[in-house]
């Protein structure tokens, strides 16, 4: 039985596809620096996914500068942030997480 494909920057997902690694930073997101040095090093490691928890309006805007250093798909899990995150991920290139997308 094939699953639904859902595309996630330029990985895709489902539908027969390989599996894809993906893990969550364990940083403030809003600690840009922080955050784009361990989404780099789970880069390095094999991970193809990466999402970030965002819990404030400062890091659903932290993930616009985040996208721009990091070459893996980033995936917001928002935190009943829904418009804020809206604006992030379609200013940002991100996909968004924790029940909605966007």
């Amino acid at each position: 039985m094939k699953t639904k494909t859902v595309k996630i920057g330029s990985k895709v997902i489902g539908g027969g596809n390989p599996i894809l690694i993906q893990s969550m930073t364990n940083t403030k997101t809003e600690d840009i620096a922080a955050t784009v040095a361990q989404i780099n090093k789970l880069a390095a490691a094999g991970c193809d996914i990466i999402r970030c928890a965002v819990p404030t309006m400062e890091a659903a805007e932290a993930l616009t500068e985040i996208k721009k250093q990091v070459e893996i798909p980033v995936v917001a899990e928002q935190h009943h942030l829904r418009h804020p995150v809206c604006r992030s991920a379609s200013g940002g290139g991100c996909a968004a997480g924790g029940g909605h997308s966007f």
